[in-house]
């Protein structure tokens, strides 16, 4: 009798462990994930206000950081309200365009209406979850369409088997990254743009 319960309290310790241990799993892979997203969302909003000013995109995290603290960006504002007719008037009068151009720090406006500090920024290379070590991993290029038209391209991603406990949960990081490959013909992690075409730097998360 001592036997059987103890064959007992172990099966149903394997089952316990069978069921919860991909509940554990998917739990983990859906906050580790949101913080990577999180992080490269703030790379692409970067590197697009990068290719506004440069008309390309950059591949070194050095030059995003260095455009993000320390370079501006060209606006344009309204000088009087277009209802405003003595003002449009006094306007015309002058010969001025009721346009006005000005420059801002890029940090003050990129990321509005969220607020990014120097080190927020700097960490931006470093995927969530690896104490910052590891660093996504960022390519830039120029290619040529079908149309034989001329594209700045960007790709960044973050693997899967970078920010996942592969240990812990060994079968369930198998699974999933055989689904993403070989069911859906997707990238085993996040990223957005493509080195191959040009996509508006669309996330594999949308």
């Amino acid at each position: 009798q001592i036997i059987l319960a103890v064959v007992i309290v172990a099966l149903v310790y394997v089952i316990y462990d069978q069921i919860s241990t991909p509940i554990r799993f998917d739990n983990e892979l859906a906050a580790r994930k949101a913080q990577v997203i999180e992080r490269i969302k703030d790379i692409r909003t970067a590197q697009r206000a990068y290719k506004s000013k440069y008309q390309r995109f950059t591949g070194d995290f050095d030059t995003l950081t260095a455009f993000i603290l320390n370079d501006t960006l060209e606006l344009e504002r309204k000088i009087v309200d277009e209802d405003d007719s003595v003002g449009m008037a006094a306007l015309k009068k002058a010969g001025k365009k009721n346009i006005e151009k000005f420059k801002i720090a890029v940090i003050d406006t990129i990321f509005a209406p969220k607020v990014l500090s120097k080190s927020d920024i700097e960490q931006l290379r470093y995927i969530p979850g690896t104490d910052n070590q590891a660093q996504y991993i960022m390519e830039a290029g120029i290619i040529t369409t079908e149309s034989k038209v001329v594209i700045p391209v960007v790709e960044c991603r973050a693997p899967y088997k970078i920010f996942l406990d592969t240990v812990a949960y060994r079968q369930e990081f198998i699974n999933l990254v055989d689904d993403e490959v070989h069911n859906f013909n997707r990238y085993p992690g996040v990223k957005f743009g493509s080195m191959e075409a040009g996509n508006n730097e669309a996330g594999n998360w949308e």
